[in-house]
């Protein structure tokens, strides 16, 4: 179990009491502090960090505290800013909240005062972590759990990391396949080279082979430049390949090629250009069955699946669930500045007995909604009668446990539309997928009779 990276707050001021003030207040909730006494020092320091909060003192030397401030809202719009003036200024308040701060502070400043905002802007609930990463002061990477299922699929990912192995990573939609990549790429040996990442499901064939491979100039209308590719952009370090399974049938066959050569040529080129590229892959199918299928080259399969870590759905990790949600409270509650101290238990409740077909996705839209639309220190739904099962279709009699991975995905997409009324762009968000990406998946359904299967009208 990894502890939490520690929040950032940059404090701006040039006044010893004050800035001891507010550095004691944050070292007792967990929360890092940084000084900067001169204003020039403080714009250096913006950009160098993730800062979570800032508490400017409008008097701070060396340069104007309300220009300062104009950069922190055009660069970081979402950064909040405490403002600290002396004497019960009441313009000053007036034109520092005019100017964007979250708040105005008198000074001298008690730790109370800002114990109290702290609370409220910068909620830390205590989250256990399965991986956590930090550089530069930066999280890079926060991966929520402690269930079993989901701690088993890092103790792997950990063992992995440091091999050449490919990995094929497998799992639904939104169950957080891309931060496992991420995580295999920061413990490898290859941490201090890029990492790249291409979605496959995002694009046209020719144009995903133009995004992979680069292409010269000229080689087809508006290509008016060289343009390198993600493989050339990836040397040294990883190259993602989000949802391979998406891909055709001839860039399979050259994906094949290359990952077996590591070479290639640009689109228009003949120059061999020489990559060392390691390529993680994700699945939200069964790319075995896909195989069986014809649907995807089998000795591509082989290539890319040297091990296959498959990301549990959120209903097979519901003992995460309350972790989750605590995980979304500290990072959205501060958007609608409302402390949250409980969870509701009825909440709780209807979050245990849902099927959750957007995973941990779908509940962190459903958190951040619920923290947007409700008022107090509770966190609770607006409507849980939304989060009903549906009614169970004819064959429902099969056990979950027996059905394939694209049978559960269709569920999840059919279920996604009986509760958005056949919206498919509502249905969409709530499966954490394009309009694009569930349009192909309905085609494909249609095609194969695949709707009608399940006692499903035709969308």
């Amino acid at each position: 179990m990894v502890e939490n990276p520690c929040q950032n707050v940059l404090i701006v001021d040039s006044d010893p009491q004050t800035t001891r003030v507010a550095l004691e207040v944050l070292a007792g909730a967990g929360i890092r502090g940084t000084v900067a006494g001169d204003l020039s020092i403080a714009t250096e320091k913006l950009g160098r960090t993730e800062w979570d909060l800032v508490v400017l003192d409008a008097s701070t030397p060396g340069g104007n505290a309300y220009q300062f401030l104009r950069k922190v809202r055009q660069d970081y719009p979402e950064l909040p800013v405490v403002m600290v003036g002396a004497g019960a200024s009441v313009p000053e308040a007036v034109r520092a909240m005019r100017e964007g701060c979250r708040d105005f502070l008198v000074k001298p400043l008690t730790g109370a005062a800002l114990n109290n905002l702290v609370e409220t802007l910068l909620p830390n609930h205590p989250v256990p972590l399965a991986a956590a990463e930090e550089e530069a002061n930066r999280c890079l990477l926060m991966i929520v759990g402690k269930s079993k299922a989901f701690l088993e699929v890092m103790d792997l990912a950990r063992k992995l990391a440091p091999t050449s192995v490919p990995v094929l990573i497998t799992g639904e939609s939104g169950t957080g396949k891309e931060l496992v990549s991420y995580f295999l790429h920061r413990h490898s040996n290859r941490t201090e080279g890029p990492y790249i990442r291409i979605n496959c499901a995002a694009l046209s064939e020719s144009l995903l082979e133009s995004e992979l491979f680069g292409h010269e100039r000229g080689a087809f209308t508006g290509a008016y430049c060289q343009r390198k590719g993600k493989f050339e952009r990836a040397h040294g370090g990883t190259l993602l390949l989000d949802e391979i399974s998406e891909t055709g049938p001839r860039l399979q066959a050259e994906l094949l090629r290359v990952l077996e050569q590591q070479d290639f040529e640009r689109v228009g080129g003949s120059e061999l250009i020489r990559v060392n590229v390691r390529v993680i892959c994700t699945s939200n199918r069964e790319l075995a069955q896909e195989v069986e299928r014809g649907r995807f080259r089998r000795d591509l399969y082989y290539r890319i699946c040297g091990f296959q870590l498959h990301v549990p759905p959120l209903r097979e990790r519901k003992e995460d669930l309350p972790l989750l949600v605590w995980h979304f409270v500290n990072q959205y509650a501060r958007e609608v500045r409302r402390r949250i101290a409980q969870l509701d238990g009825r909440m709780l409740e209807v979050f245990d007995s849902y099927h959750w077909p957007g995973n941990v996705r779908e509940l962190r839209n459903t958190v951040r909604t619920a923290l947007v639309l409700g008022t107090g220190p509770v966190l609770s739904l607006e409507n849980p009668d939304a989060f009903a099962p549906p009614p169970q279709p004819p064959d429902e009699s099969a056990s979950f446990a027996t059905l394939s991975l694209e049978d559960l995905e269709r569920r999840a997409i059919l279920e996604a539309l009986r509760r958005t009324k056949s919206h498919q762009a509502k249905a969409a968000r709530i499966l954490g997928i394009s309009d694009r990406t569930l349009r192909e998946k309905l085609r494909r359904y249609r095609q194969a009779g695949q709707l009608q299967a399940v006692g499903e009208e035709r969308w």
